[in-house]
């Protein structure tokens, strides 16, 4: 036989552990709303990183431009770099004109000296106009190199930023995974929390249906020991009532605690499907992720793709600028080469005014004379000979310039039309990276009002559910409790425990 005060106190003790257990479900309610509102903003940190990437897409689209633009005006320096060679052709001309002075008598150049001097003039200015070419090609030359350095550091500081930029970002998913996996251990624990109150509030009922027997049977040893002088048929009659009575209570007990059981078998299944729903919206909103992490990667090699290419226009345009510089030196040494001729042919042209005007002074001597107008005349051809040797070889420049030049613009067409295949498909990529992204969004706003909706829709469902009070025990919290374990992470639960 059981002592009934000793099975009273098991009732406060099991009263004390449901507080305790609704206290637990509060805090680990409050740490699931504080982790949600981590992964909040988190989520709106990495829209910021992409927005940021998008901005260091569209400063490197403007970068490219510019190189184009600097490769244009390239170009037209190597269109302006044309203009010596009509210099040569001037002088290709002039020295035909002199040509036949091998063969004119001393007497017959007196009337030239005026053309000469004509013609000087005329190469004077030629000489003075390609200088002022010369000049403008370096400045544009040293503009663009400063343009190319500006562009290579502000690529630089892209690239610097969207290192940074996927550092945070890798930051970001690390914390994002560590609160999932925190969420889930908490849904885990609130599950077996929720296993144990089960169990507790099972034998509470167990132990309070006991003692609710051994009452009765104290009762009734009582009646039955104050009921002894009390003849024999009367004792059974009351005892029949009595069990009757007792049964009666024990219906009603039984009754009240199936309906109870039922109900909150009702709600754990409703909150079991709440969370399935969760779980799949979890592992919707992962697989976009991977999937979004997937699209970042390719346009991350993407990116990496178009550098490398832009690094081999760089080294096309050093080579280019190599080869400028080259030509540069050619046409130094050419000029220098025509202002050697053009300090010659004063020099010849100064001698034979001079030679012309003794040869009129001496023609008053005698024939004695002679064999001096012959040695001058045999200096003079010797120094058209020169002039001849070093024309011809001028000539000969200009010819092995003019065979490089169509390269160098076969070379510049080629890399002009790879720039353009580059502009294409970089556009393509820009458009498509910009439709999985409209897409995406789209997605997220569809799947952000279903879930809005169906809270909605359990909010308000919810609160026409009543709490029964049990016998013996305290009365449940508020409906938030649904809520709270509603809005919880992808945690996962098996639906055997809740069958029993």
């Amino acid at each position: 036989m059981v002592d009934v005060g000793e099975s009273v106190p098991s009732c406060a003790q099991l009263a004390d552990v449901n507080g305790v257990i609704e206290e637990e479900f509060t805090m680990a309610r409050l740490y699931i709303s504080k982790m949600k509102s981590e992964v909040k903003s988190l989520v709106n940190r990495s829209k910021q990183l992409e927005s940021a990437q998008m901005d260091s897409n569209r400063k490197m689209n403007a970068s490219e431009r510019e190189l184009a633009a600097c490769q244009l005006l390239i170009s037209q320096v190597g269109i302006l770099n044309q203009n010596p060679t009509d210099i040569l052709k001037t002088h290709g001309q002039v020295s035909g004109a002199l040509g036949p002075l091998e063969m004119v008598d001393v007497g017959e150049s007196v009337p030239s000296c005026a053309q000469l001097a004509d013609v000087n003039g005329v190469i004077e200015e030629e000489f003075t106009m390609a200088r002022l070419y010369i000049s403008k090609m370096k400045s544009e030359v040293k503009s663009l190199v400063n343009r190319s350095k500006q562009l290579e550091s502000a690529q630089m500081d892209s690239n610097r930023k969207m290192n940074a930029s996927e550092r945070e970002l890798a930051a970001c998913q690390l914390l994002i995974s560590q609160h999932e996996a925190k969420i889930k251990s908490l849904t885990d624990y609130m599950q077996n929390m929720e296993q144990k109150r089960r169990q507790l509030e099972e034998s509470q009922d167990s132990l309070s249906e006991e003692l609710a027997k051994l009452r009765a049977q104290e009762k009734m040893h009582e009646v039955s020991f104050q009921d002894k002088e009390k003849e024999h048929l009367t004792r059974l009659q009351d005892a029949e009532e009595m069990k009757k009575a007792l049964e009666q209570q024990m219906e009603s007990h039984r009754e009240a605690h199936q309906k109870q059981l039922s109900r909150l078998r009702d709600e754990i299944e409703e909150k079991q499907k709440i969370i399935d729903e969760i779980r799949d919206l979890n592992q919707k909103l992962q697989l976009e992720q991977e999937k979004l992490s997937s699209d970042y990667n390719k346009l991350k090699i993407e990116d990496q793709e178009r550098e490398m290419k832009l690094e081999k226009l760089l080294l096309l345009n050093d080579k280019r600028e190599q080869a400028r510089e080259d030509l540069k030196g050619l046409e130094e040494t050419v000029s220098r080469e025509l202002q050697t001729l053009h300090n010659l042919r004063k020099l010849f042209v100064q001698d034979l005014t001079a030679r012309v005007k003794k040869s009129v002074e001496l023609d008053s001597d005698d024939g004695g004379g002679s064999a001096a107008q012959k040695q001058k005349i045999s200096f003079l051809e010797n120094n058209l000979e020169q002039l001849t040797k070093v024309h011809k070889q001028l000539v000969r420049d200009n010819a092995d310039l003019r065979c490089e030049l169509p390269k160098l613009e076969k070379r510049l067409r080629a890399t002009a039309e790879r720039v353009k295949a580059l502009e294409s498909a970089l556009k393509e990529a820009k458009e498509n990276a910009m439709r999985d992204r409209k897409r995406y969004q789209q997605e997220v706003d569809r799947i952000k009002e279903a879930v809005r909706a169906k809270n909605m829709a359990r909010r308000a469902h919810s609160a026409q559910i009543a709490k029964p009070i049990r016998p013996g025990h305290y009365p449940a919290s508020s409906p938030t409790a649904v809520h709270a374990i509603r809005g919880g992470g992808g945690g996962s639960s098996n639906p055997t425990h809740h069958q029993k």
